[in-house]
């Protein structure tokens, strides 16, 4: 609820807050365990902050922790967009309020900026399977690259980002099993 209130800029504003609270703070979930959530989440129909407050409040408490952590993620933006909604139509044209607005985008977004490279720095930092395989520090960038070439096929190339999901999803299954036949 506490990062459901003070959270401007959605769902991905949320995830340094989520993290610094779910895993920094409390060690609910390990940071693998977050990176793994965010992916999901992502993947999953839906907003990325219920999603992940669905994952995180059944690895906690299950049904119950399901319904907390939604209603916590849910309701405080719902409240304070009413009460915004019941009063903004008479404020908008004030120079105070339309300053305010101006300057939250940069916030918003250095808040949606700050868990995508502590991501990526994560991603690049995970071991690689065998360091003495040639190339094998390049196994390390993989994460990077496929997030870049996924971002340019999205921007550049018109690509829908389900086609992304879904085609990663696939390499990502087909790499795992081709490991494994070695």
């Amino acid at each position: 609820m506490k990062i459901g209130t003070f959270t401007l800029g959605g769902g991905y504003a949320m995830l340094p807050l989520i993290q610094r609270e779910v895993v920094d703070r409390k060690g609910w979930i390990d940071e693998e365990e977050f990176l793994n959530m965010i992916a999901l989440a992502q993947a999953a129909p839906g907003i990325i902050a219920v999603n992940s407050a669905i994952f995180i409040g059944w690895r906690i408490g299950g049904w119950k922790g399901v319904v907390g952590a939604v209603l916590g993620a849910v309701l405080p933006s719902f409240v304070i967009i009413l009460l915004i909604a019941m009063v903004f139509s008479e404020w908008k044209e004030l120079p105070a309020v339309e300053a305010a607005f101006k300057g939250i985008r940069p916030a918003v977004v250095a808040l949606i900026a700050a868990p995508l490279v502590k991501l990526a720095r994560s991603a690049m930092k995970r071991p690689t399977p065998d360091p003495s395989v040639k190339g094998g520090e390049l196994r390390n960038a993989a994460p990077l690259l496929i997030s870049l070439a996924a971002a340019l096929a999205i921007r550049l190339g018109h690509v829908n980002p389900v086609w992304v999901i879904l085609i990663t999803i696939v390499c990502s299954i087909c790499s795992c099993f081709f490991r494994s036949l070695r």
